[in-house]
């Protein structure tokens, strides 16, 4: 008697029509069987947002083939993995929820802007097993080829370990280059920051608007961070928890005076 596959949840920050998502659905249909709820425009960058307010709208493609069943939805990442899991498979048990591959290295602080990120954290909030993955090129025909047999180890690691209650795996690839990736390497994030300017500008009527730009900055140096190890051609997994609570703090501010 044939095992049952498992149920694997797709979404992206991307959209529904990015090479990346086209890539990770080929590779967890190799394994389960794959449902997809994707953004059907560029959500990248939007966090953890949801919809509150206007509707959402939702409907059925045929973007991977007539045997994937998917849907691009008008929400953010997040309203994705909520629709897929309360409404698009309700009462079913989803073993795996995915989110990816991302345009873009979603390395250290980047983790609480992506929305790639936000899509796997909000599975972990649901109970999901889930894991973001991200290739650090930003192109939109970049070469996702390097990540196949990477994606299927982790995923299934995950498959059979599962992963701790909040838990959640943030999983960044070197872009593809003339050497192979050397290999997986789990790691802490790196403390770093962006550095932001804006730039002004004038509409046709004269009127300004601005243009946000900047860059990543990096003091957390040879350390074993994830920078560190994708800078060595490695792949990086780090673990990441919702739960943002400074447990040392808490401890510590029990005996702060906040007598009124």
């Amino acid at each position: 008697m044939s095992q049952e596959k498992p149920l694997i949840l797709i979404a992206n920050d991307d959209s529904i029509h990015s090479k990346g998502i086209r890539v990770l659905t080929e590779i967890m249909s190799e394994i389960g069987e794959v449902v997809v709820v994707a953004p059907d425009s560029h959500q990248s960058g939007m966090g953890h947002a949801i919809t509150m307010g206007t509707p959402i709208r939702v409907t059925k493609t045929e973007t991977f083939g007539p045997n994937i069943l998917s849907y691009k939805c008008s929400g953010t990442p997040a309203d994705c993995v909520k629709f897929g899991k309360h409404y698009i498979l309700k009462g079913r048990k989803i073993d795996l929820m995915v989110s990816g591959i991302n345009h873009g290295s979603n390395a250290s602080i980047s983790v609480l802007y992506s929305g790639t990120m936000s899509a796997a954290i909000e599975a972990a909030m649901e109970g999901i097993p889930a894991v973001g993955f991200s290739l650090c090129d930003y192109a939109n025909d970049a070469d996702f080829s390097h990540c196949h047999d990477l994606i299927i180890k982790i995923a299934q690691q995950v498959l059979e370990h599962g992963l701790h209650e909040g838990l959640t795996l943030n999983v960044n690839f070197p872009a593809k280059s003339e050497a192979p990736i050397q290999g997986i390497r789990v790691a802490r994030q790196a403390k770093a920051v962006y550095r932001e300017f804006f730039e002004e500008r004038k509409d046709p009527y004269g009127q300004p608007y601005f243009w946000m730009d900047g860059f990543l900055h990096n003091e957390d140096l040879n350390n074993g961070t994830d920078l560190d190890w994708l800078v060595e051609n490695y792949a990086t997994v780090v673990p990441v928890k919702y739960d943002l609570t400074d447990y040392q703090a808490l401890e510590e501010m029990k005996h702060w005076d906040f007598t009124i």
